[in-house]
């Protein structure tokens, strides 16, 4: 299997490049071909601008998507978008190792995901869920935060880890078409004594041994709802009251 593994944190010695090693280390381990794009490392930019197309379909207002759909089709897209595509495009699994922001990811990997993740190619039209653009590759979220794991869940103060990451974890990949394995959290790690970090990292190896016995979280089926996306049952509904 080719696994990618999109990488962002600042610093190089942190616990979350530690984690990212140990996936590097594991997969290869198991006789997988690991691609790592280390964001902070290659300076990649982050921002969406007109000045990632070498053509315009429209010169006079940009419609990125659109472009960006014009532009994969023509090879006129920025060399830096290009490579990345054609590491997405090439692997079975890719992994987003972060450290949680502010609920989300670092601005630094979203704005790989604007980039890269192109309209024509991985979305667009009625190319989503389970007929987007990644169907057949899986993905997962691996990351790390501060808090403890107990503030977080249904009764936790903060809320379940899932439904503060709806957006990437259903929005961005489900969407996309990719199947969506059950994340891997480093709870604490700022605080934690050596041996403790440790542990968590030999849960990541063991994790990462067994994605195959992991359960993808559920997303639609396009096949439940009409043309206009409306729930059949529903739409079934109202005829018979017709």
């Amino acid at each position: 299997m080719k696994v990618l593994i999109v990488h962002a944190h600042p610093e190089p010695q942190s616990f979350t490049t530690s984690m990212q090693h140990c996936a590097v280390r594991t997969l290869e381990a198991q006789g997988h071909e690991v691609m790592v794009s280390d964001l902070y490392a290659m300076n990649w930019n982050p921002v969406a601008s007109a000045a990632d197309f070498g053509m315009r379909r429209n010169a006079d207002y940009l419609v990125y998507a659109l472009e960006q759909r014009e532009n994969v089709s023509a090879d006129a897209i920025a060399p830096d978008i290009a490579a990345e595509l054609e590491k997405l495009l090439a692997c079975d699994l890719v992994i987003f190792s972060f450290p949680l922001f502010w609920c989300s990811v670092p601005a630094i990997m979203k704005g790989w995901i604007d980039r890269v993740m192109v309209s024509g190619k991985v979305y667009g039209g009625v190319r989503f869920y389970d007929r987007g653009g990644m169907r057949g590759k899986r993905a997962m979220l691996a990351y790390t935060c501060g808090g403890r794991d107990f503030m977080f869940g249904p009764n936790g103060v903060h809320g379940e880890m899932d439904l503060m990451l709806r957006h990437m974890l259903r929005g961005t990949l489900g969407y996309a078409g990719f199947e969506v394995l059950p994340s891997f959290v480093g709870y604490h790690v700022p605080y934690l004594p050596n041996e403790e970090r440790v542990a968590i990292l030999a849960r990541y190896a063991d994790y990462l041994t067994k994605l195959d016995q992991l359960q993808p979280l559920a997303f639609p089926t396009l096949d439940d709802f009409d043309t206009e996306m409306r729930p059949r049952a529903r739409v079934e509904q109202l005829s018979e009251q017709d």
